[in-house]
């Protein structure tokens, strides 16, 4: 597992997010730090030396707060020179995972913000998980009171493909004991505006959606029978409901296409939305 840091709030809650999630999975953890030098800022206020050893103690410092955590944890860390969101692809490339801290809506310096953030997401197809600090306006301390039982949420398009998103979801509840919700929010284009008309299309294509999205689930329910599955299709807005359906959760789940335009890979509104503004990790999941 890879995850980048920068010194931020953040990045800090990012590795210590990694940390526990490779003891849990047990696999080894590399904290990597990007250093894009030279730019005019740091020529202006530092040194190459001094930005060196600066980086050189963020690293040892994520590293050794993740061995007190989690003593058998093998722990690697790497100074990299280059753009962050190439580094951090690269490095992602070799691991089943890459954890970065976000912002989301706010702050406005560090490498792991909003546009390299993004940037990082677009050139990489393997998981990318985005972790907020604590303490945040969008933070897991101000959701909604926890339940006995933790969520991996999971949104789904059942017109798309989407098993590489409940491949990662049962697999991160699994060894939890979460519960995995799986969510589709669905909207009916009614001719007239008329509300007994909408009430009677809702009472007629919901069924289907059910069983549709029943269906789909099937396998997965078979691969991974200790793990309770809540399944959930009301009308409403994907992102809203997906935002909504945090106060419990210990992880959300969404997706962007793999294939890239002539614009560069494509990452919908509504996981754009729930990026920018989900108080819980979100793990962002690459597929066709």
């Amino acid at each position: 597992m890879i995850v980048g840091v920068d010194g931020s709030p953040e990045a800090v809650a990012a590795a210590g997010w990694a940390a526990r999630e490779s003891a849990l999975r047990g696999v080894d953890l590399r904290i990597v730090y990007a250093d894009e030098w030279p730019d005019a800022e740091t020529i202006q206020h530092s040194s190459p030396g001094a930005r060196r050893r600066w980086a050189e103690e963020l690293l040892d410092e994520a590293a050794e707060a993740g061995r007190r955590e989690h003593p058998a944890l093998e722990i690697e860390t790497r100074h990299l020179s280059g753009r962050p969101a190439g580094v951090l692809a690269d490095e992602a490339a070799e691991a089943g995972l890459l954890v970065l801290g976000s912002r989301g809506l706010g702050g406005v310096r560090g490498f792991l913000l909003g546009s390299v953030g993004m940037a990082t997401i677009s050139v990489t197809e393997r998981p990318v998980v985005l972790v907020r600090a604590p303490g945040g306006p969008y933070t897991p301390e101000r959701a909604a009171p926890a339940g006995p039982t933790r969520d991996v949420v999971v949104g789904v398009d059942i017109d798309q493909g989407f098993a590489p998103l409940l491949d990662f979801a049962f697999q991160e509840a699994a060894p939890r004991g979460d519960r995995v919700v799986v969510l589709y929010g669905w909207s009916i284009r009614p001719v007239v505006r008329d509300a007994s008309a909408l009430v009677a299309a809702e009472r007629e294509v919901s069924p289907d959606i059910v069983w549709r999205l029943a269906e789909a689930l099937r396998p997965w329910r078979r691969k991974f029978p200790s793990v309770e599955v809540a399944e959930r299709s009301p009308i409403g807005s994907p992102a809203q409901l997906l935002l909504h359906a945090t106060g419990n959760a210990d992880l959300v789940v969404v997706g962007r296409r793999a294939r890239r335009g002539p614009w560069g890979a494509h990452i919908g509104s509504v996981t754009h939305a729930v990026i920018h503004h989900c108080p819980v990790p979100v793990a962002v999941i690459a597929h066709d």
